[in-house]
């Protein structure tokens, strides 16, 4: 999924300051990030109260120029000292170049932050970021009334979904509501296909190995159903025209013309904007189906674990950003801002702040989430991000090419081994 989305887990409005575009200097920490990072914004002010002679200078960037801006950095050696990333191969390309510096639990306390988004950040043994923001695994929301309606149940197999698309379909209403215009949501439907047909492994085996691994018979009978939910008429007629930054498929759940969305935690913070009421009263969510002749295990999450911060390996400001991240990011504030704002920390032990929360409805959410991802043995990075960036725009393409049925099912692991030699 694009930054936009995954890093987008609050719906809050962009603020902050933009820096110069110089890096890493002698004196005062340097600090790149995206503009919607608002929470994150929080922490650098507070460490800046606290620092005024030695202040972060944050810049703040639009989600479509930021990859660039930063490696067209890193390859002048003008990079900042802490760097806003994704994790997965993106950043394990910037690691194998040597311009990450390694971390330790003793210099940023690594043990509050649960493992299994840890993972998405730690190459050969070794730890590279700091979570920078909550959690975002991809969730089945779900209308209420709408299912209730065509006397169906939250699905908890692929099979109690197939029958509740031909059900929903049967009653005049879109299934599954995707903007598949925008590619990436269509690219969570193979993800979940694919751990729960052959296992998390599988894709493990891919990020890690590259090219054969992509004809695995798992990727073919993923790609397989995801054309039979078409075929089926799950998402509707006008799925290729929907663009998700418009808000049309957010609108078509809440407004009842959809059943399910498939889309990640942030949809929340933009559904209780949209429609409070909608929330209180219809708004469903449940864990991607199981696949009952499938491998993979049905508590598997994919999605993004969380963003992260990380250290430039040339940092002339080593010690500082060290306090920083020890002391600053995700600290006992940043915690409540978050949980505040509907979103959940990737830390350890929230049961006593999640008991607190006043709104039914958010701690009914936050819990969901933070119980979601707790028991997940494998929190999968999604596949755009975990892969190295120069697979992105072919997977996408692929992606989308399964979808419209311009591709048999085995072509896709075809066309994605030749991109990734």
């Amino acid at each position: 999924m694009p930054a936009v989305a995954v890093a987008a887990a609050l719906s809050l409005a962009a603020c902050g300051s933009s820096g110069p575009s110089a890096a890493t200097s002698d004196k005062g920490l340097t600090m790149w990030a995206l503009t919607d990072q608002t929470i994150l914004k929080e922490s650098v002010d507070a460490y800046n109260k606290d620092h005024p002679d030695e202040k972060i200078t944050l810049r703040l960037f639009a989600n479509d120029d930021y990859k660039q801006k930063l490696r067209v950095a890193f390859g002048a050696n003008q990079a900042p000292d802490l760097f806003f990333n994704w994790g997965g191969g993106a950043l394990n390309d910037y690691v194998e170049a040597g311009k990450v510096e390694p971390l330790t639990d003793r210099q940023v306390n690594l043990l509050r932050f649960m493992p299994s988004v840890l993972k998405s950040a730690a190459f050969s043994g070794k730890t590279y970021g700091v979570p920078a923001n909550g959690l975002a695994p991809v969730v089945l929301y779900y209308n209420k009334k709408v299912l209730k309606d065509a006397g169906v149940e939250p699905p908890k197999t692929y099979d109690d979904l197939s029958s509740a698309v031909k059900k929903l379909k049967g009653k005049g209403v879109t299934p599954l509501s995707l903007a598949a215009n925008s590619k990436w949501p269509t690219m969570m439907y193979l993800e979940y296909l694919l751990d729960r047909e052959g296992g998390a492994e599988v894709f493990q085996k891919i990020a890690a190995n590259g090219s054969e691994d992509w004809k695995s018979p798992a990727v073919t009978k993923a790609n397989a159903r995801l054309q039979e939910l078409v075929k089926a008429g799950a998402f509707g007629k006008n799925a290729s025209s929907v663009g998700y930054d418009q808000g049309a498929s957010t609108a078509l759940l809440y407004t009842d013309k959809a059943g399910m969305e498939l889309m990640g935690t942030w949809e929340y913070a933009n559904l209780v904007k949209a429609a409070p009421d909608f929330v209180k009263k219809d708004l469903g969510y449940v864990a991607f189906p199981a696949v009952s002749s499938g491998a993979g295990d049905p508590k598997n999450v994919v999605g993004n674990p969380s963003n992260f911060l990380s250290l430039n390996s040339d940092s002339k400001n080593k010690t500082e950003a060290l306090d920083y991240l020890k002391n600053y990011a995700m600290n006992e504030q940043q915690i409540d801002s978050y949980l505040a704002a509907g979103s959940v920390p990737p830390v350890n032990k929230l049961e006593d702040k999640l008991a607190q929360t006043k709104s039914a409805a958010d701690k009914q959410w936050l819990t969901f989430v933070y119980g979601l991802v707790e028991k997940a043995p494998n929190f999968q990075l999604s596949w755009d991000q975990d892969l190295p960036s120069s697979q992105a725009d072919p997977l996408l393409t692929n992606v989308d090419k399964s979808f419209l049925g311009e591709i048999k099912p085995e072509q896709f692991g075809k066309n994605m081994s030749e991109a990734s030699k």
